[in-house]
């Protein structure tokens, strides 16, 4: 690696989002300063096994703008996917397709990639007599579908990076992304990552695993309490985030401007168990992080948790920030009341929150919470701040398998 491509700025000059906070970014942005959920209960399918539950939901038409043959192609999370990256490709101002395809890539993350469509297949070979099961199934469900059709749209021929890992899924692409750049194999790449896995056999398998949150009896869109001293789990969503990272000088030759700079990256495993987080393995990823980004601790003004709302995940992480940060030595929040955790997506969707809050200097407040005793170790944030734009964010996403991924973000 040339010491020039190390040192070059890594710049996000373009941002999108499909959540069941809204159709873009700046949806996405205006229900977290507003403090509204996406969060509804759901019908599941009580007569197979499956109750009524709460999760966040698109309600976005997807696909519309394709012919219906070009449409079948893609399971529901690629849609989303191609619909976030739109936004995103649009959004830093590049033509159609890359202009130089050989210089630009996409790195993808993805939980469980095409589970609905993986979910129909199984549903008619097990139901039908006959079954007739769909010729495109085997390229809807496999992870890498839905970078694949961006490749193919945006002409983007220098790699293409899948990554799944679980919760970590997306943020790692981004940070592989970065890493991918800084070799010099690349001047612009697509990442972000999508899920759609509110199918009864995924929701099943979660509601069995006794991490998903029950439905608020009084308000199902205030089931999930991050940090809460009442939290009960998880709230499942489902949608896609996307960025275009560019080098600082293919971006400057070209007149685009930066909405932020993505600064660092720190990745660990916690090597311990499968589904129990532990704060030496994020303390790892978040020192790795700030140490990538070439700051200190205190130069770190805001944390997006990763906060999914259970009991041992909150504490474990809230001492992990400790570590790093002090006792209360950060304002932290995590979105995930609002929009849901979007597993392998959450990462990519949580950094474009951060982008959101640099650019508009308000960080989101952690929705929810009535009492917390995790407020005497961290600085919980209750209701909107001002952010000050002159120090640093960091998103914090931690998957089941113990994988931990940190990313910095800074001001242009």
């Amino acid at each position: 690696m040339s010491a020039d491509a190390r040192s070059e700025a890594i710049w996000i000059t373009g941002i999108g989002a499909c959540s069941a906070l809204g159709p873009d970014a700046d949806a996405l942005a205006d229900a977290l300063e507003q403090g509204r959920s996406g969060i509804a209960l759901q019908p599941g399918e009580p007569t197979r096994g499956v109750p009524p539950f709460a999760a966040a939901a698109v309600t976005l038409a997807l696909g519309q703008e394709m012919p219906p043959a070009q449409r079948n192609l893609h399971d529901r999370h690629s849609l989303m996917a191609l619909h976030a990256a739109r936004e995103a490709w649009t959004h830093a101002g590049l033509p159609d397709t890359a202009a130089t395809p050989e210089r630009a890539a996409v790195a993808w993350g993805t939980g469980l990639g095409g589970s609905n469509s993986l979910q129909q297949s199984y549903t008619e070979h097990l139901v039908k007599e006959v079954p007739r099961i769909h010729p495109y199934t085997v390229v809807r469900v496999m992870a890498n579908s839905a970078a694949s059709h961006l490749a193919m749209k945006y002409g983007l021929k220098a790699a293409m990076l899948t990554i799944s890992n679980a919760c970590a899924s997306s943020a790692q692409a981004i940070g592989e992304a970065l890493m991918l750049m800084r070799q010099g194999r690349a001047d612009v790449v697509l990442v972000g990552g999508s899920e759609a896995m509110l199918n009864p056999g995924s929701v099943a398998a979660w509601q069995s695993m006794g991490v998903m949150a029950a439905a608020d009896a009084d308000d199902a869109s205030r089931s999930c309490r991050p940090f809460d001293d009442a939290r009960k789990g998880l709230v499942l969503g489902e949608g896609a985030a996307a960025l275009v990272l560019e080098t600082a000088s293919h971006a400057r030759a070209r007149g685009a401007t930066a909405l932020a700079v993505l600064a660092g990256y720190g990745h660990s495993v916690d090597a311990v168990h499968l589904s129990r987080p532990d704060a030496d393995g994020q303390e790892r990823a978040l020192r790795a992080a700030l140490k990538d980004a070439g700051i200190e601790p205190a130069q770190v003004g805001y944390v997006n948790a990763h906060g999914t709302a259970t009991d041992v995940g909150d504490t474990v992480e809230c001492e992990s920030l400790m570590r790093v940060f002090g006792q209360r030595g950060v304002p932290v929040s995590a979105t995930k009341a609002l929009h849901g955790h979007l597993i392998g997506a959450g990462g990519a969707l949580e950094l474009v929150a951060c982008v959101q809050a640099l650019r508009r200097g308000k960080l989101p407040a952690s929705a929810n919470i009535r009492s917390s005793v995790l407020e005497e170790v961290a600085d919980v944030i209750r209701e909107t701040r001002d952010f000050d734009r002159s120090k640093a964010i960091v998103s914090n996403s931690f998957a089941f398998g113990g994988s931990n991924v940190s990313l910095v973000l800074q001001a242009p």
